[in-house]
């Protein structure tokens, strides 16, 4: 499965942008920020702000992931 905190955390890095540049998308501290890096799951919502943030389709990593458990 995904850990999507992780992959969070690699498409921050990726565009080169910065925890608190992130947190102020998002309207909370970087402390939380730092806190969805370490979640192995995250609440929709939050998923699709974090997504439209970042301009990258996180539910599609999610879905891509459980379609091929699906075929094991």
């Amino acid at each position: 499965m995904v850990n999507i905190g992780q992959r969070i955390k690699e498409e921050l890095q990726r565009q080169e942008r910065t925890v608190s540049w992130l947190a102020r998308k998002l309207n909370c501290t970087r402390a939380a920020v730092y806190r969805i890096f370490d979640k192995n799951s995250i609440d929709t919502a939050l998923l699709a702000n974090i997504s439209q943030a970042l301009h990258h389709n996180f539910f599609e990593e999610l879905s891509a992931d459980i379609n091929s458990n699906l075929d094991e």
